[in-house]
């Protein structure tokens, strides 16, 4: 499983960072769940999994909104522009590798789960 990358402020400062990215660095940041934030954005939590993953990107006046529940600049939400979220963890320790590697893989695994969701959804609706 290839491994993703720590999250901290040079990530975004550059244009590697996807839209997708930046919604997970300001969720994290933020200390919520995909699926509180789905709920306070007013979508599923598979469509916020999608955004993360960049599978799909919310409509324009989701994207205001996103960027207001979660606390940051549109622009940079959207192009990585401007000051994002504080980044450094709260307790103002290091956090441990292991830890940071665990939360990756139950990432990653998260976001397969959801799309092996959503081919079973699609079988049972006979959608392509």
């Amino acid at each position: 499983m290839p491994a993703e990358e720590d999250w901290s402020e040079a990530d975004f400062s550059d244009d590697s960072a996807t839209f997708g990215d930046r919604v997970t660095a300001a969720r994290e940041a933020m200390g919520v769940s995909v699926a509180q934030l789905a709920r306070q954005a007013g979508v599923k939590a598979e469509t916020v999994l999608n955004w993360e993953a960049d599978r799909s990107e919310p409509r324009p006046n989701k994207l205001q909104m996103l960027a207001g529940v979660l606390n940051v600049p549109l622009l940079w939400l959207m192009a990585g522009q401007g000051p994002g979220p504080d980044l450094r963890p709260r307790s103002g320790a290091a956090v441990a590798p292991a830890v940071m590697a665990e939360l990756r893989e139950i990432r990653a695994e998260q976001l397969r789960l959801a799309e092996r969701l959503s081919r079973l959804a699609r079988s049972l609706t006979g959608a392509p």
